[in-house]
């Protein structure tokens, strides 16, 4: 069934001729390889205030058409729903992909919980231990419609983390890499492995058997060293500057080497698959994670942060220097899959009062039985965790979940944390948004990530501010609310000449694919996508040129 829906989008979005008839050239003037960049947890609050330090690969990119106000416009801003906008054109309720994990009660397994890129009827997969797969995704994206449309085009993603090499490549690649903890590896079975990936594994390999120095900080990274303590459990973060021990991964993930070595290995696939050099446009999806597990483990304003972003804007222009030595005819477009928000320590040092931690009796494993007890009833009766999805015990009678739904929609509205709740049939019956994202209500903001066969039987929104982390064991700051800190991202866009400069506009990353497609050539259906093209970045199609967005 997933897959029938997605040969439908697919046929609806790209107006491709038979097998017959060749595919019309290449728009004037298309770049020979599109590299899509993808920085996890790159707020525009973090793009604000680093820009004025850039001087390497983001500095160069902040030339283009650079928008300060892009949206994840839905609510459940976390990396796979985000990811998954980026080059599909779509929000969360037409990808399918509402969450890094859904709970469905159906699956023949003792673990509920499902993988947003696993494939949950392999054997032996688990929410933890999954098969990697794109099947969950359930429309096109931009690499697809470009290799239907050229059949010698390629499509291919190097990540940090497996959910986002597949969300922004999908179900038709080439060539697929991530980090799996030990090495970057691939979901596709049986196809032939490049020379230069083998090669960065051994390099990695070794690099991790070293330790690595602690960065030198400049003075404005200094100035950020202030050591807090973290509530919850947690050790104090601040004035970390990112060197690590031997063999430490966790350390590797949350610096700056990772990536590099993500970054290395795209260039290699580059130059191995000789990418940008054919008759038809390539497409290079990045994923780079390290600012994502340094904002977790760190917070977002801290000096490993500062650290983290200004190493980044230097890889970045390594990276785009080696394209440049190539003599390759490229373009890049660059945003984030969500924001993100510091620890709740340092906000309130910083004036922000109602900055907190969620409470542990928010847990759906402590609501749900206190529930059941009251009314008498069986079971877990409810699965999630703080905010978000919350799902009703299935094997509860219809007539019991009723009232169960009802209970549990007072309790959520009842704690003092909680801004608002919805249930799965009000948003059902919530139109979808359109127009500027910034005047989208909070139902609206959960419209948009609610796909009815995976979202909660009703979803949990915490007030602004509430970080839900209680136990700081493991990370101590996140992202995931409806709150603009997590979706207000940069996107920018960039190709050699332009001089466009940054903007105030308001955009979505929904726009980014239909706006690409254009650059490159590929039609995209009016209104096939959530998307529009931008007319101040690209020469849109007349159908979609109304649109104000992106015009300066």
């Amino acid at each position: 069934m997933r897959l029938k829906v997605f040969a439908a989008s697919a046929a609806l979005l790209c107006a491709c001729q038979s097998g017959a008839q060749p595919a019309s050239a290449p728009a004037p003037g298309a770049p020979k390889l599109l590299v899509v960049i993808s920085v996890d947890q790159f707020s525009a609050n973090l793009w604000d205030e680093y820009r004025p330090h850039f001087t390497g690969g983001l500095a160069r990119l902040g030339v283009g058409a650079a928008f300060r106000n892009g949206y994840q416009s839905h609510a459940a801003t976390e990396t796979c729903p985000g990811h998954s906008t980026i080059l599909t054109g779509d929000h969360p309720y037409r990808t399918g992909i509402i969450a890094n994990t859904w709970t469905d009660q159906s699956v023949a397994r003792t673990d509920k919980s499902v993988y947003c890129a696993e494939d949950e009827s392999a054997p032996g997969s688990s929410s933890s231990n999954y098969t990697v797969s794109p099947d969950h995704l359930l429309v096109p994206t931009l690499g697809e419609l470009v290799k239907q449309r050229w059949p010698t085009s390629r499509s291919v993603a190097v990540a940090g983390k497996d959910r986002a090499a597949v969300m922004m490549t999908g179900h038709n690649v080439d060539q697929r890499w991530y980090w799996a903890g030990k090495s970057y590896v691939t979901d596709q079975a049986g196809a032939a492995v490049p020379a230069v990936v083998p090669k960065v594994n051994a390099a990695v390999t070794a690099a991790l058997a070293q330790a690595r120095e602690p960065l030198v900080p400049p003075p404005y990274c200094q100035a950020k060293a202030r050591v807090i303590p973290v509530e919850g459990g947690g050790k104090p973060v601040g004035g970390g500057q990112l060197g690590r021990a031997a063999g430490d991964a966790g350390a590797f993930r949350a610096s700056p080497e990772f990536d590099g070595d993500t970054l290395a290995l795209a260039a290699g696939l580059v130059d191995e698959m000789q990418l940008g050099r054919g008759a038809t446009p390539d497409v290079l999806a990045i994923s780079l994670s390290a600012t994502d597990y340094v904002g977790h483990t760190y917070g977002t304003e801290g000096e490993e942060m500062c650290l983290q972003l200004l190493e980044l804007d230097r890889e970045v222009g390594d990276f785009l220097a080696l394209l440049d030595s190539r003599g390759i005819d490229y373009a890049v477009a660059l945003t984030a899959d969500h924001g993100g928000k510091d620890i709740p320590e340092r906000e309130r040092l910083a004036g922000v009062v109602s900055a907190a931690r969620a409470n542990a009796d928010l847990r759906a494993s402590v609501i749900g039985p206190k529930l059941v007890a009251q009314l008498g009833l069986k079971g877990p009766g409810l699965f999630g965790d703080i905010g978000g999805d919350i799902y009703l015990d299935r094997s509860l009678s219809p007539a019991d979940r009723k009232r169960l739904l009802a209970a549990a929609v007072a309790a959520y509205k009842a704690h003092p944390q909680v801004e608002a709740v919805f249930t799965a049939d009000q948003l059902s019956r919530t139109a979808v948004p359109t127009g500027v994202p910034t005047a989208w209500t909070l139902v609206q903001r959960a419209r948009a990530s609610f796909y009815a066969p995976r979202s909660g039987d009703l979803v949990v929104l915490l007030k602004k501010d509430v970080t839900p982390i209680p136990d700081t064991s493991r990370y101590v700051a996140t992202h995931g609310s409806p709150w603009d800190y997590d979706r207000r991202v940069p996107v920018i866009f960039w190709r050699k000449g332009i001089t466009a400069g940054p903007s105030e506009a308001v955009v979505e990353t929904t726009d980014i694919m239909p706006t690409l497609a254009s650059w490159l050539g590929v039609p995209v259906a009016t209104g096939s996508v959530d998307g529009h093209c931008l007319a101040g970045v690209a020469a849109c199609p007349a159908a979609r040129a109304g649109t104000e967005r992106g015009k300066r």
